[in-house]
Protein backbone atom coordinates (compact mmCIF):
# COMPACT_ATOMS: atom_id res chain seq x y z
CA UNK A 1 0.00 0.00 0.00
CA UNK A 2 1.31 3.43 -0.91
CA UNK A 3 2.32 5.66 1.99
CA UNK A 4 2.36 8.79 -0.14
CA UNK A 5 1.92 12.22 1.38
CA UNK A 6 -1.03 14.54 1.07
CA UNK A 7 -1.08 17.80 -0.91
CA UNK A 8 -1.13 20.12 2.13
CA UNK A 9 2.27 18.89 3.29
CA UNK A 10 3.82 19.24 -0.14
CA UNK A 11 2.37 22.72 -0.54
CA UNK A 12 3.90 23.75 2.78
CA UNK A 13 7.25 22.22 1.86
CA UNK A 14 7.18 24.04 -1.46
CA UNK A 15 6.53 27.35 0.29
CA UNK A 16 9.50 26.72 2.55
CA UNK A 17 11.74 25.89 -0.39
CA UNK A 18 10.76 29.14 -2.04
CA UNK A 19 11.32 31.15 1.12
CA UNK A 20 7.62 31.95 1.62
CA UNK A 21 6.14 31.81 5.09
CA UNK A 22 3.12 29.58 5.65
CA UNK A 23 0.23 30.68 7.94
CA UNK A 24 0.87 30.22 11.64
CA UNK A 25 -2.51 28.63 12.30
CA UNK A 26 -5.99 28.00 10.98
CA UNK A 27 -8.93 29.70 12.63
CA UNK A 28 -11.23 26.70 13.12
CA UNK A 29 -10.75 23.71 15.40
CA UNK A 30 -11.55 20.12 14.49
CA UNK A 31 -11.32 16.88 16.46
CA UNK A 32 -9.21 13.90 15.46
CA UNK A 33 -10.72 11.77 12.73
CA UNK A 34 -10.19 11.49 8.98
CA UNK A 35 -10.65 9.02 6.13
CA UNK A 36 -7.66 10.56 4.35
CA UNK A 37 -4.14 11.63 5.27
CA UNK A 38 -3.19 13.64 8.35
CA UNK A 39 0.29 14.68 9.47
CA UNK A 40 2.37 15.90 12.40
CA UNK A 41 6.01 16.69 11.70
CA UNK A 42 8.59 19.16 10.48
CA UNK A 43 10.19 20.24 7.22
CA UNK A 44 13.46 22.04 6.67
CA UNK A 45 13.94 25.56 5.42
CA UNK A 46 16.55 24.70 2.75
CA UNK A 47 16.85 22.19 -0.05
CA UNK A 48 18.97 19.21 0.95
CA UNK A 49 20.70 16.11 -0.38
CA UNK A 50 19.67 13.94 2.54
CA UNK A 51 17.66 13.63 5.74
CA UNK A 52 17.83 11.15 8.60
CA UNK A 53 16.48 10.52 12.09
CA UNK A 54 16.36 8.01 14.89
CA UNK A 55 12.77 6.70 15.05
CA UNK A 56 11.05 5.02 17.99
CA UNK A 57 7.42 3.99 18.44
CA UNK A 58 6.97 4.73 22.14
CA UNK A 59 3.69 2.81 22.41
CA UNK A 60 1.79 0.26 20.31
CA UNK A 61 0.15 1.98 17.32
CA UNK A 62 -3.66 2.04 17.46
CA UNK A 63 -4.72 1.55 13.85
CA UNK A 64 -8.48 1.42 13.40
CA UNK A 65 -8.33 1.69 9.64
CA UNK A 66 -5.71 2.39 6.98
CA UNK A 67 -2.25 2.82 8.48
CA UNK A 68 0.05 5.02 10.53
CA UNK A 69 3.70 5.76 9.84
CA UNK A 70 6.73 7.78 10.88
CA UNK A 71 9.23 8.61 8.17
CA UNK A 72 11.90 10.88 6.74
CA UNK A 73 12.19 11.71 3.07
CA UNK A 74 12.24 14.18 0.21
CA UNK A 75 9.99 14.93 -2.76
CA UNK A 76 6.25 14.37 -3.01
CA UNK A 77 3.13 14.72 -5.08
CA UNK A 78 3.71 17.02 -8.04
CA UNK A 79 7.33 17.64 -7.03
CA UNK A 80 9.00 15.79 -9.90
CA UNK A 81 9.72 16.98 -13.41
CA UNK A 82 6.73 18.43 -15.26
CA UNK A 83 4.60 18.11 -12.13
CA UNK A 84 5.05 14.35 -11.76
CA UNK A 85 4.91 12.53 -8.44
CA UNK A 86 8.39 11.70 -7.22
CA UNK A 87 9.75 10.93 -3.78
CA UNK A 88 11.82 8.66 -1.59
CA UNK A 89 11.17 7.98 2.10
CA UNK A 90 12.02 5.47 4.83
CA UNK A 91 10.48 4.82 8.22
CA UNK A 92 8.12 2.80 10.39
CA UNK A 93 4.60 1.75 9.41
CA UNK A 94 1.77 -0.06 11.16
CA UNK A 95 -1.56 -1.53 10.06
CA UNK A 96 -4.73 -2.79 11.78
CA UNK A 97 -4.53 -5.90 13.92
CA UNK A 98 -1.01 -5.57 15.29
CA UNK A 99 0.75 -3.57 17.98
CA UNK A 100 4.07 -3.90 16.21
CA UNK A 101 5.62 -1.85 13.41
CA UNK A 102 7.35 -2.61 10.14
CA UNK A 103 10.42 -0.94 8.70
CA UNK A 104 9.83 0.16 5.12
CA UNK A 105 10.99 2.40 2.34
CA UNK A 106 8.98 3.79 -0.55
CA UNK A 107 9.99 5.20 -3.90
CA UNK A 108 7.84 7.05 -6.42
CA UNK A 109 9.27 7.52 -9.89
CA UNK A 110 7.68 9.77 -12.53
CA UNK A 111 4.88 7.97 -14.35
CA UNK A 112 5.05 4.86 -12.15
CA UNK A 113 3.01 3.58 -9.22
CA UNK A 114 4.76 4.25 -5.87
CA UNK A 115 6.59 1.13 -4.71
CA UNK A 116 6.37 0.16 -1.02
CA UNK A 117 9.13 -2.17 0.20
CA UNK A 118 9.08 -3.86 3.62
CA UNK A 119 12.49 -4.37 5.19
CA UNK A 120 11.61 -5.73 8.64
CA UNK A 121 8.48 -6.73 10.54
CA UNK A 122 7.55 -7.25 14.19
CA UNK A 123 9.32 -4.17 15.53
CA UNK A 124 8.06 -3.71 19.08
CA UNK A 125 7.52 -0.40 20.91
CA UNK A 126 10.74 1.04 22.30
CA UNK A 127 12.89 -0.40 19.51
CA UNK A 128 15.14 2.21 17.89
CA UNK A 129 15.92 2.39 14.19
CA UNK A 130 18.28 4.93 12.64
CA UNK A 131 17.11 5.70 9.10
CA UNK A 132 18.10 8.11 6.36
CA UNK A 133 17.84 8.82 2.65
CA UNK A 134 20.68 10.57 0.87
CA UNK A 135 22.15 11.26 -2.52
CA UNK A 136 25.19 9.24 -3.48
CA UNK A 137 28.37 11.29 -3.36
CA UNK A 138 29.46 12.23 -6.89
CA UNK A 139 26.20 11.03 -8.48
CA UNK A 140 23.63 13.86 -8.47
CA UNK A 141 20.05 12.62 -8.47
CA UNK A 142 21.01 9.10 -7.37
CA UNK A 143 19.75 8.13 -3.90
CA UNK A 144 20.10 5.32 -1.39
CA UNK A 145 18.25 4.32 1.76
CA UNK A 146 20.28 3.59 4.90
CA UNK A 147 19.29 1.83 8.14
CA UNK A 148 21.51 1.76 11.23
CA UNK A 149 24.47 3.03 9.22
CA UNK A 150 24.24 0.49 6.40
CA UNK A 151 22.77 0.86 2.88
CA UNK A 152 19.66 -1.28 2.32
CA UNK A 153 18.97 -0.42 -1.33
CA UNK A 154 20.83 -0.24 -4.58
CA UNK A 155 21.36 3.28 -5.99
CA UNK A 156 18.02 4.76 -7.09
CA UNK A 157 17.91 7.39 -9.82
CA UNK A 158 15.25 10.10 -9.45
CA UNK A 159 15.44 12.52 -12.40
CA UNK A 160 15.64 16.20 -11.51
CA UNK A 161 15.97 15.49 -7.80
CA UNK A 162 19.43 16.91 -7.12
CA UNK A 163 18.97 19.39 -4.25
CA UNK A 164 15.44 20.03 -5.54
CA UNK A 165 13.49 19.33 -2.36
CA UNK A 166 13.36 20.30 1.29
CA UNK A 167 13.73 17.49 3.86
CA UNK A 168 10.68 16.19 5.72
CA UNK A 169 10.40 14.23 8.97
CA UNK A 170 6.83 13.41 9.91
CA UNK A 171 4.28 11.05 11.38
CA UNK A 172 1.21 10.31 9.31
CA UNK A 173 -2.16 8.62 9.56
CA UNK A 174 -4.29 7.41 6.67
CA UNK A 175 -7.88 6.61 7.55
CA UNK A 176 -8.41 4.03 4.81
CA UNK A 177 -10.62 6.12 2.54
CA UNK A 178 -13.93 5.10 4.15
CA UNK A 179 -15.42 6.37 7.38
CA UNK A 180 -13.37 8.85 9.37
CA UNK A 181 -11.19 7.20 12.00
CA UNK A 182 -8.84 8.48 14.67
CA UNK A 183 -5.74 6.33 14.47
CA UNK A 184 -3.30 6.64 17.34
CA UNK A 185 0.49 6.77 17.42
CA UNK A 186 3.30 8.08 19.59
CA UNK A 187 6.52 8.47 17.64
CA UNK A 188 9.79 9.92 18.90
CA UNK A 189 12.11 11.56 16.34
CA UNK A 190 15.66 12.09 17.62
CA UNK A 191 18.84 13.29 15.90
CA UNK A 192 16.93 14.66 12.93
CA UNK A 193 19.78 15.55 10.60
CA UNK A 194 20.23 16.92 7.11
CA UNK A 195 23.09 17.17 4.63
CA UNK A 196 23.15 20.06 2.20
CA UNK A 197 25.41 18.39 -0.38
CA UNK A 198 26.26 14.70 -0.71
CA UNK A 199 29.64 14.07 0.89
CA UNK A 200 29.42 17.12 3.15
CA UNK A 201 28.95 17.05 6.90
CA UNK A 202 25.58 16.14 8.41
CA UNK A 203 24.04 18.61 10.87
CA UNK A 204 21.01 18.72 13.13
CA UNK A 205 17.84 20.13 11.62
CA UNK A 206 17.37 23.30 13.65
CA UNK A 207 15.83 25.58 11.02
CA UNK A 208 12.42 24.81 9.59
CA UNK A 209 8.72 24.65 10.30
CA UNK A 210 6.55 22.20 12.20
CA UNK A 211 3.02 21.30 11.16
CA UNK A 212 0.17 19.36 12.74
CA UNK A 213 -3.26 18.45 11.45
CA UNK A 214 -6.39 18.36 13.65
CA UNK A 215 -6.20 15.74 16.37
CA UNK A 216 -2.41 15.38 16.28
CA UNK A 217 0.48 17.41 17.66
CA UNK A 218 4.22 18.04 17.49
CA UNK A 219 6.12 18.56 20.73
CA UNK A 220 9.60 19.92 20.05
CA UNK A 221 12.04 18.49 22.59
CA UNK A 222 15.18 20.36 21.53
CA UNK A 223 17.55 20.73 18.62
CA UNK A 224 16.70 18.02 16.09
CA UNK A 225 14.26 16.21 18.37
CA UNK A 226 10.45 16.07 18.59
CA UNK A 227 7.53 13.89 19.58
CA UNK A 228 4.53 13.36 17.27
CA UNK A 229 1.38 11.85 18.74
CA UNK A 230 -2.39 11.99 18.93
CA UNK A 231 -3.52 15.06 20.83
CA UNK A 232 -5.93 15.03 23.76
CA UNK A 233 -9.19 16.59 22.61
CA UNK A 234 -9.04 18.85 19.57
CA UNK A 235 -6.13 20.79 18.13
CA UNK A 236 -5.63 23.40 15.46
CA UNK A 237 -3.68 22.90 12.26
CA UNK A 238 -0.55 24.97 12.83
CA UNK A 239 2.65 26.07 11.17
CA UNK A 240 5.33 27.16 13.63
CA UNK A 241 9.06 27.61 13.75
CA UNK A 242 11.03 24.43 14.40
CA UNK A 243 14.24 25.19 16.25
CA UNK A 244 15.96 24.71 19.56
CA UNK A 245 13.06 25.80 21.74
CA UNK A 246 10.24 23.73 23.16
CA UNK A 247 6.72 23.98 21.73
CA UNK A 248 3.44 23.36 23.48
Amino acid sequence: MSLQRRVIVIAAATLAALGVSAPLHASSKAACGSSGYTYAGVFGSERASGVGATLTALSPPEVIGGHVAAWVGVGGQGQGRHGSDEWIQVGLSAFPGTGASSLYYEVARPGATPAYHELETGIMPGTVRRVLVSEVNGRPGVWRVWVNGRPVTDPIFLPGSHRAWVPVATAESWGGGGEAVCNGYRYQFDRVRVVREAGAGWRKLTSGTSFQDPGYRVLVRGAGSFLADRADGSSEPVRQTFGTGVSR
